[in-house]
């Protein structure tokens, strides 16, 4: 594909990125560069979506983003659209173990990324819909999944408890102008580079909608003061919170609930998620 379509780096050295991701596969493209190719159909939406607005998202952060330089065509040899970005150095947080003064720092740093990326107002707009899974829409859209999902799952935990706080949260809405979204803030896309929070990368569940589902890394991964921290630094109304909530209810029960080896300690963890959601 690249020696076809991008001849002047035919000479560089291509190998795959150590940890794969789910949604797209990575290789790095000399020292400086990525590739990144969807792992399926229905993730090559993203593509083009990426290509366009992460360069000029990144005028109004502070925090690296990767920046798309190329975008490759879908071909006879891959059957989709892929890009060739800049490389960021560093790993990623779900490889790292952390004290909790660093995840206290951690905490406001990634909170000043999610404002700044909230205020940008100068990007023309885009709609949450089945090319970021609704990240951005109102948490009701997920309502007849959950139930299916609690239904499978009451035999391992208290589902009465998670539908009472989601129908909560599915009474309230974002009251303020639509914000741009990740959609997938997760330790395995927040990097670190010398110790220090660095970069955030893979936007494709990017959108402009409620911001509720940018913030389920206080339960999935924050504890303690680290997660008070984030949530004052944040500062976004009650109801905000509990949208997030139900998002990280969601997400942990689609876990538990599909195919997903969900074995041993990682059922645990998800478990743990869900209580302490519904402890807050």
């Amino acid at each position: 594909m690249v020696s076809h379509q991008f001849p002047e780096y035919r000479k560089l050295e291509i190998k795959p990125v150590e940890i794969q991701g789910h949604d797209n596969y990575s290789f790095r493209l000399g020292s400086e560069l990525i590739i990144r190719v969807p792992a399926a159909l229905e993730y090559a939406s993203k593509v083009p979506i990426e290509y366009k607005k992460l360069p000029e998202l990144a005028k109004y952060l502070s925090f690296p983003i990767p920046i798309p330089l190329h975008l490759g065509r879908e071909s006879r040899v891959f059957p989709y659209p892929f890009l060739i970005s800049t490389w960021l150095p560093g790993i990623s947080l779900n490889l790292m173990s952390k004290t909790m003064s660093e995840d206290v720092t951690f905490a406001r740093n990634l909170a000043q990324f999610l404002k700044q990326l909230q205020s940008v107002t100068q990007v023309a707009e885009i709609n949450p819909g089945l090319h970021n899974w609704y990240r951005g829409s109102h948490i009701s859209v997920y309502d007849q999944q959950i139930r299916q999902q609690t239904k499978l799952i009451d035999d391992y935990i208290d589902t009465t408890r998670i539908l009472t706080l989601w129908d909560s949260a599915c009474a309230t809405k974002w009251q303020r102008d639509s914000v741009w979204v990740h959609g997938d803030i997760a330790p395995g896309n927040l990097i670190f580079n010398n110790g220090d929070f660095s970069a955030v990368i893979d936007f494709g569940g990017l959108a402009v909608g409620d911001p509720a589902c940018d913030l389920v890394i206080a339960w999935t991964y924050f504890k303690g003061r680290a997660r008070d921290v984030f949530i004052s630094e944040v500062d976004l109304d009650l109801e905000t919170w509990l949208r997030a909530r139900a998002w990280a209810l969601w997400k942990s029960t689609y876990e538990l609930s599909h195919g997903i080896e969900v074995i041993g300690q990682f059922k645990e963890s998800l478990r743990a998620v869900i209580e302490q959601v519904l402890e807050e």
